[in-house]
């Protein structure tokens, strides 16, 4: 009794799914591990390291420099033979450099353009994150979807299998004719392609999957209950108003548009004036047998304007101009894009809500009735070898129907979420 009851446990212990891959914790597998998330991530540390090379522009510099040097000479011949005075040389030469920029009206817009890359590299990362978690979402209901359609497409190969052979045992009897059989064994044939297809569909499916979320053993192991049902929005208007403060493409186009104001401020600082104050102090050591010691301090103020550079000053701040003009034409583009989008969302995720319920009473019915007509067939009635047949085929058309429904409204709800700017980890709740 006891082993029995710690088999059954252990039994309980594997259907449980302790190694199920879950909706989440495949959303968590591929949110921590994609390579293209972990490439943006580093994107974000670069802006963290533009900021700080743009903030040291306001810090002074100090340069520390030295040099020393031996020269001895113990004997020098004079062209008359005579002995020549020894001279020993030792130099030596020490120097700090400090230098401060007083004036310089383009770092000023360089720093507010470093300051606006780390929220622009925040958004692009938001933007990669949705853009990863969408096509982890599209990978499991892909690989559930396919793995059903290749159950179904088995079961209809066994179902018309078996047919087949009970038609040939009724065409020896005399029951039904020879192209009655032939429109079963036809039947079949289909059947398999069918499955072939099925098949080939299931190989892909797994394989994107791995290359999106990560290795997968056993694809039985996904739980289509375990997919969440987010939060959707009432009514279409609150969801357009959501989007126009957390969709990572307005974001990003609003950003990339205060840059390109700030590269104009910047070209435009080309032709102002610069300067800059710099101290030197300088120590130098036994520079010759007769003077020994040196020290030299230099206080320098450099002011710089750029008067004339051939045309390149201008036509640069010309050219920021028209970046700046081009990113303003492109935001009023993504503002009404946005819009659009979330429009065209929101009515596919109401209409794929309304086909799937159709598509669960289009089986249903088709279950009633292929189950009638296989037994009014089985039972000797008029009902015909062709008639089992189409009956089949509706039904299987239903059942993959409604896998490929099943999916598409789960995926509508995503993208609506996706469209808004909120298919993130922090509103799934997976980190």
């Amino acid at each position: 009794m006891k082993k029995i009851f710690i088999i059954i446990l252990s039994n309980l212990f594997l259907l449980t799914g302790v190694n199920a891959e879950t909706f989440t914790t495949a959303l968590k597998k591929a949110f921590n591990n994609n390579p293209e998330l972990n490439a943006e991530r580093e994107s974000l540390n670069i802006s963290q390291q533009e900021l700080k090379i743009s903030k040291s522009s306001y810090l002074p510099t100090v340069t520390l420099s030295g040099s020393e040097s031996q020269e001895d000479t113990d004997k020098l011949t004079n062209r008359d033979g005579s002995n020549a005075t020894i001279t020993n040389v030792d130099p030596s030469n020490r120097s700090i450099t400090i230098t401060q920029t007083l004036i310089d009206f383009g770092r000023g817009a360089e720093l507010a353009k470093s300051k606006i890359g780390i929220n622009l590299a925040k958004a692009k990362l938001l933007k990669k994150e949705q853009d990863i978690l969408y096509k982890s979402i599209e990978a499991y209901t892909g690989l559930i979807a396919a793995n059903e359609k290749l159950k179904i497409n088995k079961s209809n190969v066994n179902l018309l299998d078996r047919q087949v052979e009970t038609d040939r045992i009724r065409l020896e009897r005399g029951n039904i004719s020879l192209s009655d059989v032939a429109q079963s064994e036809s039947s079949l044939a289909g059947a398999r392609a069918k499955l072939i297809q099925a098949e080939n569909e299931f190989l892909t499916s797994k394989l994107n999957y791995e290359n999106v979320i990560g290795k997968l053993n056993d694809p039985e192991l996904l739980d289509k209950s375990s997919i969440i049902e987010p939060i959707l929005f009432e009514e279409l208007d609150s969801a357009i108003k959501t989007s126009k403060k957390n969709n990572p493409d307005l974001i990003i186009a609003k950003l990339e548009y205060e840059q390109s104001q700030k590269d104009t401020a910047s070209a435009f600082s080309d032709l102002a004036p610069s300067a800059t104050l710099s101290f030197d102090r300088t120590k130098t050591d036994d520079l010759s047998s007769t003077y020994d010691e040196k020290e030299k301090d230099t206080l320098k103020a450099t002011v710089t304007w750029p008067f004339y550079s051939g045309g390149k000053n201008y036509a640069n701040l010309n050219k920021n101009k028209s970046l700046e003009l081009q990113k303003n034409l492109l935001l009023d583009n993504m503002t009404k894009k946005s819009q659009t989008d979330v429009a065209s969302a929101w009515s596919n995720y109401q209409s794929n809500q309304s086909l799937l319920n159709s598509v669960k009473a289009q089986v249903n019915a088709a279950e009633i009735a292929n189950e009638g007509i296989v037994a009014e067939y089985n039972s000797g009635s008029n009902r015909t070898t062709l008639e089992v047949i189409q009956s089949n085929s509706l039904l299987l058309n239903a059942q993959i129907s409604l896998a490929n429904s099943e999916r598409n409204y789960v995926l509508s709800k995503f993208n609506l979420l996706k469209s808004v700017g909120l298919l993130n980890s922090e509103y799934l709740k997976i980190r």
